[in-house]
């Protein structure tokens, strides 16, 4: 069900517009975006970031769909660390629930840059995709590189194999839905490879264009934008953990999102797709090391798997720390999640 609602919700996703406020609005720069990866309706959303800068830290907002998360419910703040693409889960908040679409937006007060989605909070009224064998998730894909009027080069991410996609570019704000067609891409392999397309001389002279990839056999959908001026972005790849298969049936990855602080005291966590019967090792260490080599402070048994709560005593090595990372991996699988708090008492 989980890789079922991972793809149905990313197929809704709109990218979404970066601008600076700390320099110029110049249309060369690329920009961070992100996709929706899970919903658990009314509980949490879990994305998937690309092209993020580095060192910052970004307030991440909930409101009504077409509100782009402006002034929405702050639901936590997420550090970037090195920067590119990395996933995070959020709490949706009480005041949402029952909305059947939630914007989400993610803004840093000290750069300026931003970035915004939505997400339908009911997967099970999504559309539906034609299955693959052996194929879990979604397809993506980042702009890597642009020549003015002339190419853009994509690196795609988590493509099933064997399928065959149209390319069709159009205005920005369209998805690249009724786009210039720009050609056909085969999968082959799946996975992630790096491809170049030809902009239409439709296209010529627009400051910022849609670029969709869509397979009319599976029904499978990928979609971005970018502005129509030569750059060049560094793409952090997508790591692939080294794991040992768990029980059958799992797919996907842990992950966890933090639910209560008492200052210098204790944390809790609330964890969603976590695999059945393991252990993991739960580490805290100073913000930005993302909990690794961090103080044990205990460990969890994941039980039956799927979601689970638990409380973390603060070690007092980190008494008095503004923020705190906090990670949970397991020596057996090299299953692993981390996240960050506020060392500050909430809610």
């Amino acid at each position: 069900m989980k890789r079922v609602i991972s793809i149905l919700i990313t197929i809704f996703a709109l990218f979404a517009l970066v601008l600076p406020v700390s320099a110029s609005t110049s249309s060369s720069q690329l920009h961070p975006n992100f996709n929706i990866l899970e919903v658990v309706k009314d509980q949490t959303v879990s994305i998937q970031v690309f092209n993020f800068p580095a060192n910052d830290t970004f307030r991440v907002t909930m409101g009504a769909y077409g509100s782009k998360g402006i002034d929405g419910v702050v639901v936590g703040f997420t550090d970037s660390g090195s920067g590119g693409s990395f996933k995070a889960t959020y709490t949706i908040p009480s005041t949402m629930a029952g909305y059947e679409r939630i914007a989400i937006r993610l803004q840093s007060p000290t750069s300026g840059y931003f970035t915004y989605n939505w997400f339908w909070n009911n997967p099970t009224a999504s559309p539906t995709t034609t299955p693959i064998p052996g194929y879990s998730g979604f397809p993506t894909f980042s702009i890597k590189s642009v020549v003015e009027d002339q190419s853009v080069t994509i690196l795609t991410h988590n493509f099933p194999p064997n399928d065959i996609f149209t390319v069709t570019m159009g205005k920005f704000g369209t998805l690249g839905i009724g786009g210039v067609a720009a050609g056909s891409t085969n999968s082959s392999a799946g996975g992630s490879f790096e491809v170049t397309y030809n902009i239409p001389k439709e296209m010529t002279g627009l400051s910022r264009i849609a670029i969709r990839l869509q397979s009319p056999t599976t029904g499978f959908f990928a979609y971005n934008w970018f502005f129509n001026n030569t750059a060049t972005a560094t793409l952090t790849p997508q790591p692939t953990p080294t794991t040992t298969p768990v029980s059958p049936g799992y797919s996907g990855f842990p992950t966890f999102s933090i639910t209560a602080v008492v200052k210098d005291n204790t944390v809790t966590i609330k964890g969603v797709n976590f695999p059945a019967n393991d252990t993991f090792t739960v580490l805290m260490g100073k913000f930005g090391t993302r909990g690794i080599g961090g103080a044990n402070v205990g460990s969890t048994n994941t039980g039956t798997g799927g979601a689970l709560s638990a409380t973390y005593n603060i070690p007092a090595s980190l008494a008095g720390a503004t923020r705190i990372a906090i990670r949970l991996q397991s020596p057996a699988s090299g299953y692993f999640a981390y996240n960050w708090f506020w060392n500050n008492s909430t809610p």
